[in-house]
């Protein structure tokens, strides 16, 4: 790569100068921005603390909003200073880096969805086989697939990606993201556009056939079952199909909204809060709402603070 990381700079063009309407988007994303890092810490705490909940289904919820406060933590802090900055310039090395932390955040947190999709399927489908399938062993293996299978294939992509010359420096979006980066080069890559599809198959749409035949097979064991258990096996897997759902049509939005780079910067923004600041906050609302055994956790948590 002929440029600097450090002396080549990004500039992204939606945000404008500081005024009225910056300033109340800013307070917005600040609030936003407590309010997700603060219920995913005390979902992590809650977790951890609570020795009832340290099963598969728990830990695989701590990995999730472990992962919302990476995806918002990448992305938030810097979308707040460039709303109150004359210049929202990021070096190239930082524009990389961004994109990134927030395809591993897309990812992994796609991929923890999927083993939280096949974990459902074990305990409704197999439930007597659920604890020799389900082994400590076996989460741990889980875990370290959905992490190190991302993290290896994304980091590739963005070496690829920091190998194209550079003709350009704008880009219209509140953040950076691989496809935008891409557009900046002088030439088109066969290479870097085949991976990115073979990224979009193996870490998009695996995941999504994997969480879709687990519930065709939950579905299928469900109808054959009493009442009591459809209501059991629905109270089980709603909030992960609520997460789901919302997190698929989220990055369904975000590919869409990514092949237009002309789109106003009100479109920008609401892609940004759909995609950023919803999921890793509705996460932890939907599981500490819909999940009993996390909302008895945390009054008992809160009733000894209280008490102490």
């Amino acid at each position: 790569m002929n440029q600097s990381f450090i002396h080549t700079a990004v500039l992204l063009t939606v945000y404008g100068p500081p005024g009225p309407v910056n300033y109340v988007l800013f307070t917005m994303a600040f609030v936003y921005y407590v309010f997700t890092v603060s219920a995913n810490l005390i979902l992590i705490l809650v977790i951890y603390m609570d020795s009832s909940l340290h099963k598969p289904m728990y830990i695989f919820l701590l990995n999730l909003a472990l992962n919302g406060l990476i995806g918002c933590s990448a992305v938030c802090p810097k979308i707040m200073e460039n709303l109150l900055r004359d210049t929202q310039a990021v070096s190239y090395g930082g524009c990389l880096l961004q994109v990134l932390f927030i395809n591993l955040y897309a990812t992994c947190a796609y991929a923890v969805l999927a083993v939280m999709g096949y974990d459902r399927y074990v305990s409704i489908c197999k439930p007597l086989q659920y604890h020799t399938i389900i082994t400590p062993s076996k989460v741990k293996l889980l875990l370290a697939v959905v992490y190190f299978i991302p993290a290896s294939l994304l980091s590739c992509q963005v070496y690829l990606t920091s190998r194209l010359p550079l003709c350009r420096f704008r880009i219209n979006k509140l953040f950076c993201d691989n496809l935008a980066v891409v557009k900046l080069s002088c030439v088109q890559s066969g290479l870097v556009n085949l991976y990115g599809l073979f990224i979009t198959v193996s870490l998009v749409m695996l995941p999504f056939l994997l969480v879709v035949l687990s519930y065709i097979k939950i579905l299928s064991v469900s109808l054959r079952a009493s009442k009591e258990s459809q209501r059991k096996a629905l109270s089980t897997c709603a909030p992960h199909l609520i997460v789901f759902i919302n997190f698929s049509m989220s990055i369904l939005f975000s590919v869409l909204y990514n092949r237009n780079s002309t789109v106003s910067k009100y479109v920008n923004y609401l892609n940004s809060a759909q995609f950023i600041f919803f999921p890793p906050l509705l996460h932890p609302l939907v599981y500490g709402i819909r999940t009993k055994e996390i909302r008895r956790s945390i009054t008992k948590m809160f009733e000894r603070r209280i008490l102490a």
